[in-house]
Parts: structure tokens; sequence; C-alpha cells
């Protein structure tokens, strides 16, 4: 004959019938709350996976700059050889010689705005490794947050330099991207933001490991 703590004790599978209504088994809970635990931080978690997929598009990038860069200085070299252009039998292709720069330039702008991109993702990855190995505030990913944001707003510059100079050289294209973003600057703030929470928490795990 049971009690009624044991009929309720965590051992049964199910809690019983209580005034609130039926209840959820407390090994239910518990395991919701380890999966929880072990796939935030560590190897095989959450950030294992995410460190995977910044590895991926940071190569992927690598080759879309290479490949930007490549036809950069083909249109370059082209533009200033009309005997090349002569010689190729494509539609349209004469105009190489007055537009080949400016492709160029616009091919090499490019380059260098992916090239940002992937020191963000390069520093993002650096981080995803502190996160696996369960170390998230690790000193060094102040100064990565403080790069990324440095980056971020390197890049929003870039973008409205480039724009003032296509305004000028080209004043018939389309400018519909060369606006202001508010997302971008909210974004900077966000990380410069972050990278202080990084810092507090780096200074109370030294004082913890001092107090050890």
């Amino acid at each position: 004959m049971k009690t009624a703590a044991e009929a309720c004790s965590p051992t049964d599978p199910m809690q019983g019938i209580g005034s609130g209504g039926l209840q959820a088994p407390a090994t239910g809970f518990r395991l919701l709350r380890d999966v929880k635990v072990m796939r935030t931080l560590g190897p095989g978690s959450v950030s294992s996976l995410l460190k995977i997929i910044l590895d991926v598009t940071w190569y992927v990038l690598w080759v879309i700059i290479g490949f930007f860069a490549l036809i950069g200085i083909a249109m370059l070299l082209l533009s200033f050889n009309t005997d090349i252009i002569d010689k190729i039998d494509i539609p349209d292709i004469g105009d190489l010689g007055q537009k080949g720069p400016v492709l160029a330039a616009g091919l090499f702008a490019g380059s260098l705005y992916f090239t940002g991109i992937n020191l963000i993702v390069g520093n993002l990855r650096r981080i995803g490794q502190t996160l696996t190995a369960g170390d998230p505030f690790h000193p060094e990913n102040i100064g990565r947050l403080r790069l990324i944001g440095l980056i971020l707003a390197g890049l929003e510059l870039g973008k409205w330099i480039f724009w003032g100079a296509v305004a000028l050289l080209a004043p018939d294209v389309d400018r519909a991207n060369g606006g202001w973003s508010l997302t971008t600057w909210f974004s900077v703030m966000v990380v410069f933001v972050l990278a202080e929470v990084f810092r507090e928490g780096a200074r109370l795990r030294g004082e913890a490991e001092l107090t050890i």
C-alpha cells in the first residue's frame, strides 16, 4: 500500500492529477533541461554545428572573391588591348574598351566588400572555436567582436563612397541600394555592446579563477 508521498515521488512515471490538472512527468522536465545544457556549448552542440557552417561559408567566400578579382583583371586587360577585343565574336563586346575599366572597378569593389564580410566570418569562426571548447568568455573574443563592429561600419562607409563615385561617373545607373541603412548601424551598436558584455564576463571569470 503506497502512501500519498510515495505516489507523487519523482520515481513514479506520472505524478498524478492535482488540483491544477494533469502534470507532466518530472523525468521529462529533467531530460529537456539536460538536452538544453548539453546542446548549447561544447563538442557536438549547436555551437559546433554553427562552427561548421561558418567554416564552409569562409571557404566559399574566398572562392567568390578570387572569381571577382580574376574577372576584374581580365576585363581591365581586355579594355586596354583592343586587338583582342576585335577578334572576339561576341555581340556588344566592342563597348568593353569604354566600359571595361568601370566594370573592373565594380568587380574589385565587390571583391573588397566580400573580403570584409569574410573577415567578419573569420572572427566568428574563432569565436565559435571558443564556444565549442566551452569557453565563451575568452578574453580574445572581446577584440574579435570589436573588430567585427569596425568592419561592419567600414563596409557601410565604403558602400557610401562607392555609390557616390557611381553617381559621379555613371549618373544613369540605378542607386536603389546606396542609401542609409539603419539596420547596419544598429548591428554595429549591438556588436559593440556584446563586446562589453563579453569583457565583463571575462573579468568576472578572471576574478573567480583568482578566488579559487
